[in-house]
């Protein structure tokens, strides 16, 4: 076996585990959203503290801990989405990557780091935020620009060709997964500035709308650029 061979093996291998690690971290962190999902152990009915165990529950106190918890569904849900949503993205960007260096490794392994907060982010954030209070929503938002910017500093890496880790981007592609990389950071950043200034009780569900501002950019855009 020559040497530029067993280099070109040794270089696939490498890049393989880093993608495997990342497959690793997008699935420890999407699997501990669950995970933070806990039945309360007392009620607060009427003003009274009220057991909730094995031994105590009835179903309207389970019904009322279900309620109890819609926050912290929706804060599930979201951060379900978004999580599977870079992953996508990921696992579409490392499609063209063919090679590796430090500064991909180091960029890739922040974006992660961004990932794996969205556990605590999300359980803050369910907690306390349906009860309209700022500050778990900034920290949340604050989550979703972190992985923003550095899902748009990791896709401008690879797709720039100076740096010779991908093939296959064209020039249009390039700008599109830039411009989209924007989008949830933008629409966090509009929820957080809804929430804090005008109307709390809408503002939460502005995620929701997330899907169809993307798809609506994705049309705008291919329009544009006359792709089918």
């Amino acid at each position: 076996m020559s040497d530029q061979l067993q280099h070109e093996l040794k270089k696939e291998f490498q890049l393989e585990r880093m993608i495997l690690f990342s497959d690793a971290v997008f699935a420890i962190a999407i699997t501990l959203l669950a995970i933070e999902i806990k039945l309360p152990a007392e009620l607060k009915i009427n003003d009274v503290l009220t057991p909730l165990d094995r031994h105590t529950a009835t179903d309207n106190l389970l019904l009322h801990a279900l309620a109890e918890m819609i926050g912290k569904f929706i804060g599930f849900f979201i951060s379900f989405f978004l999580i599977g949503l870079y992953w996508t993205i990921h696992h579409r960007m490392f499609g063209f990557v063919v090679n590796y260096d430090r500064r991909l490794l180091w960029l890739n392994l922040i974006f992660l780091m961004a990932i794996v907060l969205m556990p605590f982010s999300t359980g803050f954030y369910s907690e306390y935020a349906i009860k309209f209070l700022k500050v778990p929503v900034i920290v949340y938002t604050l989550n979703i620009i972190f992985i923003g910017v550095m899902n748009y500093a990791l896709w401008n890496y690879v797709a720039n060709p100076k740096n010779q880790v991908a093939t296959g981007i064209s020039s249009v592609e390039k700008k599109y997964f830039g411009y989209r990389a924007v989008i949830v950071p933008c629409v966090f950043l509009f929820m957080a500035v809804l929430y804090i200034l005008l109307r709390k009780e809408y503002a939460i569900y502005v995620p929701l709308t997330i899907p169809l501002v993307m798809r609506i950019f994705k049309r705008f855009y291919f329009k544009k650029h006359k792709i089918k």
